[in-house]
């Protein structure tokens, strides 16, 4: 069996974190959306052909050709012109019955085996605002198309971009969108007419990773599976309750005070005298110093928070210095819900707590203070003393 991933794309939606890596390389719970994707497929599989664009060279390099088992072979989508386009790359290397999944959304093998027993299915979940997604068209308890973000009501399934297909689609010609673009939707809705597709709904997770904030709603989500794990070393003084993960190499000094679920990555240094709250995700070789509060966070690798900081609902990349005192405000003084600026429009996030959203390479000055909802561009640093009221790009 086969599974297709269609990871090519550039997204700015989620800028800064992907200026410097695709959005399959961003990390929940200190592994990467791709290796989640590839554990979800782990004997479901025996191959997966990755279709990789925008910055391709770091996929290859980390995963190379093969991952747990499964073979990896990679296609280059050089102009983005859309999914359905990714997807007729990859006809000359199908043999078969396929799963084909969206790159950037994270998927529950418990799921895709859902899925495998119909010879062509849809993966579906129940929404409360259908207009925001692709819909499934159903009559009789099967697909008949997919709507994409419609204006009348459909039905209240979105399409999770979880198929399983086999080469009969690549028999449809497909038409270019309003937009300039090949939708792989195309092919259901060309499939729907000739043959019976079933749908699945979701019982596991689907979690869609649309902005940078979409990574705290995936590491909350998915922080109920972690169990109690110490690879590392405990100085006598320090706390831990709950679930905590601790990795090879990393110490906790006396005074520190970690309440799980939390996970800790390799060689990392935590304390003394610190406060790690729950849903934080510590990178690979990171240091959290004294008196330092980290709450529902992820922090990336190689990344520094070393003193008399506070960082709450955020999202901090690789390589970053916090200077002492760098404050993340999260929470809005009239409690509503955070905005944040996307591609030169304000979002708002659905989110009462959003901290800052920070690039590789960041460096902060002592005393910086941040208001909830703003981002750091990669290589940027701030004037000790500065208060961050808008994005630093």
């Amino acid at each position: 069996m086969q599974a297709v991933i269609l990871a090519a794309g550039k997204s700015t939606r989620t800028y800064p974190l992907t200026v410097t890596r695709p959005k399959q390389l961003l990390t929940v719970l200190n592994k990467t959306i791709l290796e989640h994707n590839l554990d979800a497929l782990a004997g479901l599989v025996d191959e997966a052909i990755i279709v990789v664009g925008y910055k391709k060279e770091m996929i290859i390099e980390r995963f190379g050709n093969k991952y747990k088992g499964i073979r990896l072979e990679y296609v280059t989508q050089k102009e983005q012109l859309g999914t359905g386009h990714a997807l007729t790359l990859v006809k000359h290397l199908v043999k078969d019955r396929f799963i084909m999944l969206y790159g950037d959304d994270l998927y529950s093998g418990k799921d895709l085996k859902k899925c495998l027993t119909h010879k062509y299915c849809v993966l579906a979940r129940e929404v409360k605002d259908p207009q925001r997604f692709g819909v499934l068209k159903l009559k009789g308890g099967r697909v008949t198309g997919i709507v994409e973000k419609p204006k009348t009501f459909v039905s209240t399934l979105a399409n999770c971009g979880g198929f399983v297909l086999d080469k009969k689609i690549f028999d449809v010609k497909l038409e270019k969108t309003e937009r300039g673009e090949y939708e792989a939707t195309d092919f259901i809705n060309s499939l729907a007419g000739k043959e019976k597709i079933d749908y699945e709904r979701v019982e596991d997770y689907w979690i869609p990773i649309g902005y940078p904030w979409s990574l705290l709603e995936a590491n909350e989500l998915l922080m109920a599976t972690v169990k109690e794990k110490n690879l590392g070393r405990i100085e006598k003084g320090a706390t831990i309750k709950g679930p905590v993960q601790i990795g090879s190499g990393t110490i906790v000094k006396s005074g520190s005070y970690i309440e799980g679920p939390v996970i800790i990555g390799e060689d990392c240094e935590i304390g003394p005298n610190c406060y790690l709250r729950k849903g934080t995700t510590v990178g690979h070789r990171c240091k959290i110093g004294q008196a330092t509060e980290v709450k529902n966070t992820i922090i990336m690798d190689d990344s520094k928070v070393p003193h008399l900081s506070y960082i709450g609902d955020s999202v901090i990349g690789e390589h970053v210095n916090l200077g002492a005192g760098t404050i993340t405000a999260n929470l809005r003084h009239d409690s509503g819900s955070v905005k944040s600026m996307v591609r030169e429009q304000l979002v708002d996030t659905g989110r009462r707590k959003l901290g800052a959203i920070i690039g590789d390479h960041v460096h902060t000055g002592i005393n910086t203070s941040i208001f909830p909802g703003r981002k750091i561009w990669p290589n940027k640093t701030t004037q000790p003393g500065e208060i961050v009221t808008k994005d630093v790009m």
